[in-house]
């Protein structure tokens, strides 16, 4: 794990401020989505597959504010979409600075070169640059050739710049421990602050279905990446116990409410990755109005192979409080890569066809899988 002190002890300050009190549903990050435009079509994404209507809307400055004031959580993620495209972004960022609280703010790093002078250093501002791996791996994923070229040369201006920088990376089918072993090298050669790491979520408007891992055979890549990763210098932007369980070593049920989403729609319910379910307008009416006990492993045929940090993370941090020396085991020796995995939460619910998703739009584009070969300008 790599997280600045300043980060761990004001997170952990808040968490215990929460268990004080007794408060059970609280957030630990907002996942801000300002806009789903985006200039990339990548495979494994649902988000730009809306109308132009939809995918012209955009939050405005003053309901970022209003969103981390009602939620109150101390970490934003700005994804989207592409945030960079929003013109607000630079001024987004800077009210979020000045509340104190730490952005990660999500890119795919295309505009981020040309942007890089409408921001600053700061310890609460991190650019999360999105790689899903080495070369070849993440330009076929974003269905663009040359865009792996240029994260990398966009994280070194970036650090010499003095930013925080971290890489977001997803898993898709195909991928080989020995490949993601390679990327890991990489990113540890580049210096970046840590890597987020998760098995990408099959997003119902997703192109392509056919890249998504199961869980049992996520569970045994990450076993067969951290075996790889012994006597490494890898960093993770993610504490032990999840690392933990993404190599199956823990049963862990989701948290929803620990990543609440603000989207051009309202406060999705119940998470970032689950369409079709309802928008609640405040982040009250979300923490009250949804059904919580319907979503999660065993609980609904749409959570049955997440894995995703935004689900899972909130979940292993807690249990870090509670077991606190456990977690620092795992910090120490790394997750266990061999014996029998952790059990799997019981099936409640019939294993039928899963329902269609409620489209926000009758005009919905059809979605498309990566067309040919192109190159980034």
């Amino acid at each position: 794990m790599s997280v600045p002190l300043i980060q761990q002890y004001r997170v952990a300050k808040y968490i215990i401020g929460k268990k004080i009190r007794r408060q059970k549903q609280y957030p630990l990050v907002l996942m801000l989505e300002p806009l789903f435009r985006c200039n990339l079509a990548c495979a494994g994404c649902g988000k730009i597959d809306y109308p132009d209507e939809i995918l012209n809307k955009r939050l405005s400055y003053d309901e970022c504010m209003q969103a981390i004031d009602e939620c109150g959580a101390p970490i934003v993620s700005i994804a989207g979409g592409e945030p960079l495209i929003h013109k607000e972004m630079p001024e987004i960022v800077a009210g979020y600075i000045m509340k104190e609280k730490f952005v990660y703010l999500c890119t795919n790093a295309l505009l981020l070169e040309r942007r890089m002078d409408d921001y600053t250093p700061s310890p609460y501002l991190t650019f999360s640059i999105h790689l899903d791996g080495n070369h070849d791996r993440h330009d076929a994923s974003v269905c663009l050739e040359g865009v792996f070229d240029k994260c990398v040369e966009v994280i070194r201006e970036a650090r010499a710049r003095g930013f925080r920088v971290t890489i977001n990376c997803t898993l898709f089918q195909g991928e080989s421990a020995e490949e993601i072993a390679e990327f890991m090298d990489t990113a540890t050669a580049l210096g970046v602050e840590g890597v987020t790491i998760s098995p990408g979520y099959s997003y119902e408007r997703a192109p392509r279905q056919d890249v998504f891992l199961k869980k049992k055979e996520s569970k045994q890549l990450f076993r067969d990446i951290f075996k790889l990763g012994k006597g490494k210098q890898w960093k993770f932007n993610q504490s032990s116990l999840y690392l933990d369980f993404l190599a199956g070593n823990q049963t862990y049920q989701c948290t929803p409410w620990g990543n609440p989403t603000r989207n051009v729609f309202g406060w999705q319910k119940p998470c970032y990755l689950l369409v079709g379910e309802g928008y609640a307008p405040t982040f009250e009416g979300l923490i009250k109005d949804t059904e919580w006990e319907k979503y999660g492993s065993g609980r609904n045929p749409k959570c049955a192979n997440c894995m995703v940090h935004c689900g899972y993370e909130a979940t292993a941090v807690n249990d870090s409080f509670m077991r606190p020396w456990e977690a620092l085991q795992v910090f120490l020796k790394g997750p266990r890569t061999t014996g029998p995995m952790a059990p799997e939460l019981p099936i409640l619910y019939d294993d039928g066809p899963l329902p269609k998703p409620v489209l926000v739009s009758n005009q919905q584009k059809p979605a498309t899988s990566c067309g040919g070969k192109k190159q980034v300008a």
